[in-house]
């Protein structure tokens, strides 16, 4: 009896196994068209690869696929990820190592299902969880755009990724959890949205991929709301928190003048607030080089989303007072000169930092990326010559950067929780607390 037991296990071992192994692999195809044998032949248009460079830029695809110094869209620029590094692939028309040998197919494929020309799954650092609405129309665009750019031969560098993640089992069943393809049709219209509330839905979630940033992910790197959501999150890696899009007191523009939305997002500064670290590189590369029309529908959009939390945060412990005192007198002998004796800041200049959203956010990660990095809004056509703020990395320690954050945040009417010298050490070191 005891050895037709060991016999029964053993035999139900292999078949659960090669159920799950087909569940996976079956999950993985849903939504996926076959790929013709044989594909028609392509004739882009004068019209459709213009379309195509600006729909690169709405999607910033040279942020990753552009190393610096590099040609255009060559790529090789390493994405750090919890699990390792992942590089970008080459874009470019040559035949040995660029999308050359790709049809239009393939590339339409690679965006809506995440899967490459030879069926390879990709993986989600380049952001098809997004991409996957984006239409066969623009994708097409796209194709075009690409193959109408320089053929230049360089090899992609293969992934540096941790075990397992660097195994296609676990892709799959990554992918299998969390990945479920748009509609073949893109997306559906919402009732009661209006044409340019979509153009802007599809801009945000798709396109623009606005989620890969503003969505905290779980254990997994997956969004654990879904891709839709813009509920802000800590992006991985940079230390930098992409702060909530649908939280008044965080970057909701729900009460915020349409204009100003659309001049952030063109200029990179407004009445109300400025971009700092990886949303100044979005809107140098991409925003800034929108149309007005899309910048509007991207307003229209960002406006009506829903807001959750309070108008500001919820008061926090008092900090200590000696730390007070260090930290009003290191602002006055570092900060004060540029940014006011009372946080006021120099209108054009050098913004404020009393009732200022970026100062009071739940975490201080960015406040000490700037203490310690510096800070840099993007030079644009409306902001030629923005001014910067300089590290402090070399000239405050961890527990000077704790005290003056602290003074800060909790000042001129401002009532966020401390920094600690631990949290700073943690920002420096790249880790996130």
């Amino acid at each position: 009896m005891h050895a037709r037991r060991i016999a029964l296990r053993l035999l139900l071992v292999p078949l659960l196994a090669g159920i799950l192994v087909a569940i996976v692999c079956t999950l993985n195809r849903r939504g996926e068209a076959a790929i013709p044998e044989h594909p028609a032949p392509f004739h882009p248009t004068p019209a459709q690869i213009e379309r195509g460079a600006y729909l690169a830029l709405a999607g910033n695809c040279a942020g990753c696929h552009t190393t610096r110094g590099g040609m255009p869209y060559a790529g090789g620029r390493g994405i750090a990820t919890p699990f390792g590094t992942v590089y970008a692939s080459n874009l470019t028309p040559d035949q040995a190592t660029g999308i050359g040998g790709w049809s239009a197919d393939h590339f339409w494929r690679a965006l809506h299902n995440g899967r490459s020309r030879d069926g390879r799954l990709l993986y989600p650092a380049f952001p098809y969880p997004s991409y996957t609405l984006v239409t066969r129309e623009d994708s097409d665009a796209l194709y075009a755009y690409l193959h109408s750019l320089p053929p230049v031969q360089q090899a992609t560098r293969p992934h540096e990724l941790r075990f397992p993640y660097d195994t296609r089992a676990a892709l799959a069943v990554w992918r299998a959890l969390f990945f479920r393809a748009g509609p073949q049709e893109g997306m559906a219209p919402e009732p009661g949205k209006s044409t340019q509330w979509m153009r802007g839905a599809y801009l945000v979630r798709g396109l623009g991929h606005c989620a890969a940033c503003h969505s905290e992910r779980n254990a997994m790197g997956a969004t654990s709301s879904g891709q839709y959501e813009l509920g802000g999150g800590l992006i991985p890696m940079q230390n930098w928190y992409a702060p909530s899009l649908a939280a008044a007191h965080e970057a909701g523009v729900a009460d915020w003048p349409q204009a100003e939305v659309v001049a952030l997002l063109r200029d990179g500064v407004a009445p109300r607030g400025s971009v700092l670290g990886p949303m100044a590189e979005v809107v140098f590369r991409s925003t800034s080089r929108l149309h007005a029309a899309d910048l509007d529908a991207i307003a229209v959009f960002l406006k009506d989303l829903p807001q959750s939390g309070p108008a500001v945060p919820q008061a926090a412990q008092p900090a200590d007072p000696e730390v007070m005192r260090k930290g009003a007198a290191l602002y006055g002998k570092h900060c004060a000169d540029c940014h006011g004796e009372t946080g006021q800041g120099a209108r054009g200049a050098y913004p404020a930092l009393a009732g200022n959203r970026a100062v009071t956010l739940d975490v201080p990660a960015n406040l000490v990326k700037v203490v310690l990095a510096g800070g840099f809004p993007p030079s644009t056509a409306g902001h030629p010559r923005p001014y910067g703020m300089p590290p402090f990395t070399q000239t405050l320690d961890d527990a000077d950067i704790a005290a003056v954050l602290t003074y800060i945040r909790g000042s001129w009417g401002h009532a966020a929780a401390p920094v600690s010298a631990l949290d700073v050490l943690r920002y420096r070191q790249g880790e996130m607390p």
